[in-house]
């Protein structure tokens, strides 16, 4: 199926399997290595990206659900060359352990600030609930979000 959508603000347009996951188009296809595979069942959510502004799991999206859709990966946050005002806090904040989930995490917070520029913690964590850190990295990650949406945002 020819597909057109949009990623990371450039129009897109490819030849793919309408079941390809979006996961794969990003990682195998396009060699967009920022965004993980880890449980592929939509449980750990390091694969997570942002579609039409929604936190989505991407190997739970199929390519025939993208048509003309905005997505954006963890590459898509990146200013002028320089890390976001978000990744930049999660480093900053030592809101990376591992480092395999953290892709998923700045897409997860990323996307509730974009709705919810003040959530309370709870909402964070609520935000977050669909996002799995084994190292247990998650003061921290909550500390991050809350200085990003107190230093204006992402």
């Amino acid at each position: 199926m020819k597909l057109s959508f949009i990623l990371n603000e450039k129009p897109l347009t490819l030849e793919t399997e309408p079941d390809r996951r979006l996961l794969d188009l990003l990682r195998k296809d396009l060699h967009m290595t920022g965004t993980k595979e880890g449980c592929a069942e939509g449980e750990c959510g390091a694969c997570t990206v942002i579609i039409d502004g929604e936190a989505v799991h991407s190997c739970l999206v199929l390519a025939c659900q993208l048509e003309g859709k905005h997505v954006t990966t963890i590459e898509g946050l990146e200013e002028n060359g320089d890390l976001s005002r978000i990744q930049r806090i999660f480093v900053e904040e030592t809101a990376i352990q591992c480092g395999y989930c953290t892709t998923g995490m700045i897409m997860s917070a990323k996307a509730l600030l974009l709705h919810n520029p003040h959530p309370t913690e709870a909402e964070i964590r609520n935000a977050l609930a669909g996002n799995i850190c084994r190292c247990s990295g998650y003061t921290q990650i909550i500390r991050a979000v809350e200085r990003t949406a107190a230093e204006g945002g992402c």
